[in-house]
């Protein structure tokens, strides 16, 4: 088998889940892309076990700790993403990081406001 095939493969993976999580501002959309990059992770490990022909297949076991680390991330972060969405409305990244801006703000100018009285 030939390493350049999967490793390209795992490339362009990785690189749609990066742009995912660049450019994306849906908080579920953002989470897909992890997944699709921690996929591409295991494409690699895989891979790279079967073309090492390692005897503890060293790279599979990496894969299965891996593949439950992102079953445990997407259930915590969906759930996150849920409670937000029910308590501001949106899931919207930007929004959230705006709000929470705007938030503080006006806080700090009634304490101004009150130690000038």
């Amino acid at each position: 088998m030939h390493l350049a095939y999967p490793a390209v493969l795992a490339v362009l993976l990785f690189s749609v889940g990066l742009y995912g999580v660049l450019a994306r501002r849906n908080a579920i959309l953002v989470l897909m892309s992890v997944e699709l990059m921690l996929n591409a992770v295991n494409l690699n490990l895989v891979a790279f076990d079967v073309w090492l022909r390692d005897t503890l297949h060293a790279g599979q076991a990496l894969t299965l700790f891996t593949i439950a680390i992102a079953a445990a991330e997407i259930g915590i972060g969906l759930a996150i993403v849920l409670m937000v969405y029910r308590n501001r409305g949106t899931s919207d990244v930007d929004r959230l990081r705006d709000t929470a801006e705007t938030d503080q703000a006006p806080a700090a100018g009634d304490e101004k406001a009150e130690a000038a009285a």
